[in-house]
C-alpha cells in the first residue's frame, strides 16, 4: 500500500503542525497585546490635539520594552487622572482596570507602584513638546483691532511637606517648622479670546513675577498687547516690550499721576499724552547697571484715568498706561473696557485651581512636581481647544463657554470612549457629539452683578497647628490638651 501523510479525511499532518513564528510576528503579537490592554481610545479621540509621535516607545532606555505602562498608556492615564474629580494615583489606576475588565483581559495589580514608577521614568522634556503643541492650536483665534492680546498674572501653588519640596519651595519665614507647606509661584500668559495658556514659568517665593515674566520675553510676537495689573507697571518693561513691538495696556502703581498742566499734550477728557523721566539706579534694582545705561532719558505714554461706575467694585477710579498712543484709532473707552477684561486671567487660574484641583498638589519631589503642574496645562489646553470648537458651533465667544461643564462632558464621555472598541468613524462620530453638547454649555451673562465680598458658610471650629505633628503626638501620649495649638 502505498504510503501517505493523510490520516483522516481532510485532515494532513502538515496543517496540524505549527510554523515557528518570525521575530515580526512575536513583536506583531505582543504589541497587539499592548494595545488591547491600553488606554489609548483616549489617545485616539485626542489625537487632534496631541499627536501620535510624540508618545512612541523610546529604542532604549526607559518606555524601551513592550510593558503594560507603555510611553503612552502611562501619559493617558496621567492625563485621565488630572481631569478627575479625586484626582489620585489609585483612581487612576482603577480606571485602567475597569477597562481591562470590559476588554477581558486579566486585571492589574491593585498596587500603584508601577504606574508611579511609570510616571516617574515620564522624561519632561517629552511633556513640554507636548505642552507646546497644545499651545499652537489657538494662533488663528479672534483679535482686538487685529492685536493678539496676552494677559499676565501670577499665582501661588502648594505641594505636600517633603524635604525635597521644602528646599526648592521653602514656606514662609513666620511659619514654624512642621507647620506650613512648601510654596511655588507660576506666572502664566493666557490669550485673552481663548483662554489658552501660551507659556508659563515657575519659582519659589524669592522669585519675583516681573522677573518670571522677562523669562517669557519670547512668548510675545510683533503686534502683541501685553494686558496686566500694577505689579507689571514699570519704567524699563514697558521699554523692552516696546522695543519688540509689543504694546502696554497695564494700570499705574507708584508714579504719581500726570495733571493737565504736566502732560505733553490734552488728547480727551481724562486723557493724557504723558513723559515718564528714567527712574534713578540703585542696588535694589532688577537689573543690571549695563541695562540701566541703554534706557531712554523719557519714556512718552497715554495716561487714561477711568471712574468706575458700577456699584460692588473696590475702587472707584484708576489710571491706566498704555503704549497705544493713536487717540483715533484706540479710543479711551475701548482701551477701557478691555482692562476691565484682564479680570478673566484670574479665572482661568480658578479653572485651572479649582475646578481641576492644582491648587494643591500631590506630588512629593520637585521633578514629579513639576510633570503634575505640566499635565495640568495641557489638559487644560485640551479642554480649552474643545471650547473653542464648541463655541464656533454655537456661534458665540469662547469666554461664553462653562469651562466647568465642559470638564463634566469630558469625564462622562470617557466612559464611552474608554469602554468601546471604536472604529475612526465611531471616534468622529463621537467627537462630534461631544463638541454638540459642550456648544451647549453656554453661560447666562450677569453685566453688573454686585455681590458682598465676604462668605456665607462657616468654617469648622477646628484649631490651627503651632507646633510640628511629631511635638503635638508626644504632647498627646503625655496626656496633654494640646494647649500649643492656636
Amino acid at each position: 500500500m502505498k504510503n501517505t501523510t493523510q490520516i483522516l479525511p481532510g485532515f494532513h499532518l502538515s496543517t496540524l503542525r505549527k510554523k515557528p513564528q518570525t521575530k515580526a510576528q512575536k513583536l506583531a503579537q505582543a504589541l497587539d497585546k499592548i494595545k488591547k490592554h491600553s488606554i489609548n481610545q483616549l489617545g485616539e479621540y485626542f489625537n487632534q490635539f496631541i499627536p501620535k509621535e510624540y508618545l512612541k516607545n523610546k529604542q532604549k532606555g526607559n518606555f524601551s520594552r513592550l510593558r503594560l505602562f507603555s510611553k503612552s498608556n502611562t501619559f493617558w492615564t496621567f492625563f485621565s487622572q488630572v481631569i478627575d474629580v479625586d484626582g489620585g494615583c489609585k483612581e487612576a489606576l482603577k480606571k485602567l482596570q475597569s477597562h481591562m475588565v470590559g476588554q477581558g483581559k486579566k486585571v492589574s495589580s491593585n498596587s500603584t507602584s508601577a504606574y508611579c514608577q511609570a510616571r516617574t521614568n515620564m522624561d519632561f522634556e517629552s511633556l513640554d513638546k507636548i505642552f507646546k503643541h497644545t499651545t499652537r492650536l489657538t494662533k488663528e483665534t479672534e483679535k482686538w483691532k487685529s492685536h493678539r492680546v496676552i494677559v499676565v498674572d501670577g499665582t501661588g501653588l502648594s505641594m505636600p511637606d517633603t524635604p525635597k519640596n521644602q528646599e526648592l519651595y521653602p514656606q514662609q519665614k513666620t511659619q514654624k517648622v512642621g507647620c506650613g507647606f512648601p510654596s511655588a509661584r507660576a506666572l502664566a500668559c493666557f490669550c485673552l479670546f481663548t483662554g489658552a495658556l501660551i507659556s508659563y514659568r515657575l519659582g519659589n517665593k524669592k522669585s519675583h513675577e516681573l522677573l518670571l515674566l522677562r523669562d517669557q520675553l519670547e512668548t510675545f510676537n510683533v503686534g502683541d498687547i501685553l494686558l496686566a495689573d500694577k505689579m507689571f507697571c514699570t519704567f524699563f518693561d514697558v521699554y523692552q516690550l516696546k522695543k519688540l513691538e509689543v504694546d502696554s495696556v497695564i494700570t499705574l502703581a507708584k508714579r504719581k499721576p500726570k495733571t493737565t498742566k504736566t502732560a505733553l499734550k490734552v488728547l480727551a477728557k481724562d486723557d493724557l499724552l504723558v513723559q515718564w523721566d528714567k527712574p534713578v539706579y540703585t542696588k535694589r534694582t532688577s537689573y543690571s547697571e549695563c541695562e540701566y545705561n541703554e534706557l531712554p532719558e523719557k519714556l512718552t505714554l497715554r495716561q487714561i484715568k477711568v471712574t468706575v461706575k458700577n456699584q460692588g467694585f473696590r475702587v472707584k477710579k484708576f489710571y491706566i498706561i498704555t503704549t497705544l498712543l493713536d487717540a483715533e484709532k484706540y479710543t479711551a473707552k475701548e482701551i477701557a473696557d478691555l482692562y476691565y477684561q484682564r479680570w478673566d486671567v484670574e479665572l482661568f487660574f480658578r479653572d485651572i485651581k479649582t475646578t481641576m484641583g492644582m491648587d494643591i498638589l500631590r506630588c512629593k519631589t520637585p521633578a514629579m512636581v513639576h510633570k503634575e503642574i505640566i499635565m495640568h496645562f495641557i489638559a487644560y489646553n485640551c479642554i480649552r481647544n474643545l471650547m473653542l470648537k464648541a463655541a464656533k458651533q454655537a456661534k458665540v465667544k469662547p469666554r461664553l463657554i462653562s469651562f466647568k461643564a465642559t470638564l463634566q462632558t469630558l469625564r462622562s464621555w470617557q466612559t464611552i470612549i474608554s469602554v468601546s472598541e471604536n472604529s475612526q468613524q465611531e471616534i468622529l462620530r463621537l467627537r462630534q457629539t461631544l463638541i454638540d453638547a459642550i456648544a451647549q454649555c453656554v453661560l447666562f451673562q450677569q453685566l453688573g452683578r454686585c455681590e458682598p465680598r465676604c462668605a456665607k458658610r462657616r468654617s469648622k471650629p477646628y484649631k490651627f497647628m503651632t507646633q510640628s505633628r511629631a511635638a503635638l503626638r508626644e504632647l498627646l501620649r503625655q496626656g496633654g490638651n494640646n494647649a500649643n495649638v492656636a
